[in-house]
């Protein structure tokens, strides 16, 4: 700070030209909107926040993570700043464009004050308002000598608003937080982030009692009361609530259903012996741990839908008019925590079984890990839903528009089957057998095609010497 004095006319005394010159600290309230994450999503659910109000934070600071129907999507920050108001709570539906969270955002502003009189134009100073800033400002005493002053501004802690409460928690565990009473501020979590699971929950609930309960020779008898069970109300997630959508509008599409069984016996020897070679699973960096029956079955449905490409269509129920897709695209359905979800590998038909099996293991650690991108589910033009990784023989798959069919495989299991020998003697022997079950849109299919189709794929699993040679 500059002070410049000028001798009055009138007297003795000093009359001042005050000049000053700082950056202030002018803070204002931005609004963070939830960003476009994919083609066609109006809407995402909020799975977990990061940040609570009054939390300092930076730009690219996680600030919480988000699931549409298709993926999880973390959210970060654009600005450094104070967060001020979070507009969704945990498992709301936030709206795509629509504002998440209010953040305080500091910007810099240059203040300058000309010159004038303390008795005048001191009082039209740009003032500065001390419980938004963290800027000094100076106040001079002007008479026969100046003095300093000592800071009087005191700068507001921050220390309540740096710490983040670790208080995240599963819906299960939080379910149990409220049923024996507790708060979640008292648990110390030793998960990822503080996050607290029920291990936590017992370690607590142990060294309470441990402390709080006196030993008796003697135990008091104590009244057991059996608690009433209530009806809840359950919330659908994000992939809940389009799975209810999609599944609505397929009860509109009339369904058949075409089931038959499949000797793997031959496949099975094959598989057995391709696993058990040290070597093979070096050529290929992407290849899982072995192969399964999945990617064979996928192969055979591509080279039988060169015959019989009305199966790999859409159908436009508009015109109507059947759509004949080039590119045979399937969707296999995955089980995870989050729910089903249907990634989809691309170009099956130029794919091999080997490079198949490698590209079935990725989606499926990526649809488990919630790391799929919107663009793993667009496209698809048949669905393979493996439910025999589960268990299960017959199942009645649900066609999904425009598609106008749906795969269903059942497990793997040894039968025994009588077979006779080259001496025309039966003999009960063991075989590898699955169940393949096909739903068709009957509106477009009738029965004789998907039969011709699902026979061509029984000879190419049953015969794996002529499926090697056929293969393209």
């Amino acid at each position: 700070m500059r002070l410049q004095y000028k001798k009055a006319a009138t007297g003795s005394r000093y009359q001042n030209s005050q000049f000053f010159h700082c950056s202030a600290r002018r803070n204002v309230i931005k609004p963070l909107l939830l960003a476009d994450i994919g083609e066609g999503i109006t809407e995402c659910q909020i799975v977990e926040w990061f940040v609570q109000p009054g939390d300092r934070v930076e730009e690219f600071d996680k600030l919480c993570e988000v699931q549409s129907d298709k993926a999880s999507v973390e959210i970060t920050s654009r600005y450094d700043g104070i967060i001020k108001e979070l507009h969704y709570s945990k498992d709301d539906m936030a709206a795509v464009g629509k504002p998440l969270l209010e953040i305080d955002v500091e910007e810099d502003e240059v203040v300058v004050a000309g010159e004038g009189s303390v008795e005048g134009k001191a009082q039209e100073s740009p003032k500065i308002d001390v419980s938004e800033t963290t800027e000094l400002q100076a106040s001079p005493v002007l008479g026969d000598s100046i003095e300093e002053l000592p800071d009087t501004l005191s700068t507001p802690s921050n220390s309540q608003s740096l710490q983040k409460r670790n208080n995240t928690a599963t819906p299960a565990v939080r379910h149990l937080l409220n049923k024996l009473n507790l708060d979640i501020a008292d648990i110390k979590g030793s998960g990822k982030g503080g996050r607290v699971s029920k291990e936590d929950i017992d370690r607590h609930v142990l060294s309470t009692a441990s402390t709080s309960t006196p030993f008796k020779n003697e135990p008091t008898p104590v009244a057991v009361v059996v608690a009433k069970a209530e009806d809840r109300m359950s919330r659908f997630t994000s992939i809940q609530t389009q799975m209810f959508k999609t599944m609505t509008r397929s009860a509109t599409i009339p369904h058949f259903l075409y089931t038959h069984t499949v000797d793997l016996t031959a496949l099975s020897l094959a598989k057995t012996r391709y696993n058990s070679s040290p070597t093979n699973f070096k050529m290929i960096d992407t290849l899982p741990s072995k192969l399964t029956a999945l990617p064979f079955i996928m192969k055979a449905l591509s080279q039988a839908f060169a015959k019989f490409p009305a199966l790999n269509a859409y159908l436009d129920s508009e015109s109507p008019q059947l759509i004949i897709k080039g590119a045979h695209n399937f969707g296999i359905a995955v089980d995870t925590p989050q729910g089903l979800l249907v990634p989809v590998i691309k170009e099956v038909q130029t794919h091999s079984i080997i490079s198949l099996a490698g590209e079935i293991g990725r989606l499926s650690k990526l649809a488990k890990a919630g790391k799929l991108t919107p663009d793993d589910f667009n496209g698809a033009t048949f669905i393979v839903s493996n439910i025999g990784s589960i268990g299960g023989g017959v199942v009645a798959p649900v066609i999904v528009a425009p598609m106008v069919g749906i795969l269903g495989v059942g497990k793997v299991r040894d039968v025994p089957v009588f077979k006779k020998d080259e001496h025309g003697v039966k003999k009960l022997v063991g075989r590898d057998e699955l169940i393949l079950s096909w739903s068709a849109d009957h509106r477009v299919l009738d029965g004789a095609t998907v039969a011709r189709c699902a026979e061509e794929v029984r000879t190419l699993l049953e015969d794996i010497d002529v499926f090697s040679m056929v293969l393209r």
